[in-house]
């Protein structure tokens, strides 16, 4: 009798490996919103303004990643007889709805800002800024390929 091998630690372990990402990414994301949104503030850039709320959606889709991860790694029971794992398409979902609603703030800020145009404050400071936010997406990113 040929004993099978346990793929449920595997299993487990690969969601342990997903979860430590899916926190890093959390971390990434709130650095970048801060570091985006203070840098928005010294300019009044509104392309500023988006990526910070981009990185908003971001966060969101990380931490819906994070929750849905830890509800897929459950165990089959009587009414999910195969598992949790479709948990995880919540995810998805939920951050294609995200990234449609800023969208949507972003093209409204965009045309407030046509129609009553502002100049641009503080470039320099507000460049370091950005490029300090870009370094640390550059840095997770790495991390997580």
């Amino acid at each position: 009798m040929s004993k099978q091998p346990d793929t449920s630690s595997k299993d487990k372990k690969d969601r342990s490996s997903l979860t430590r990402f899916a926190w890093l990414s959390i971390a990434a994301a709130v650095t970048t919103i801060v570091l985006k949104a203070g840098a928005y503030l010294l300019t009044g850039s509104v392309g500023l303004l988006s990526d910070a709320i981009e990185s908003l959606v971001n966060l969101a889709g990380a931490m819906m990643a994070l929750t849905m991860l830890t509800i897929a790694a459950r165990p089959a029971d009587e009414s999910h007889v195969y598992g949790h794992s479709k948990a995880e398409y919540f995810a998805s979902i939920t951050e294609g709805l995200l990234i449609l609603a800023a969208a949507a703030g972003i093209i409204y800020t965009a045309i407030q800002r046509l129609l009553q145009p502002k100049g641009i404050e503080q470039v320099g400071m507000g460049l370091v800024v950005s490029v300090l936010a870009t370094r640390s997406n550059f840095f997770v990113s790495r991390v997580l390929l």
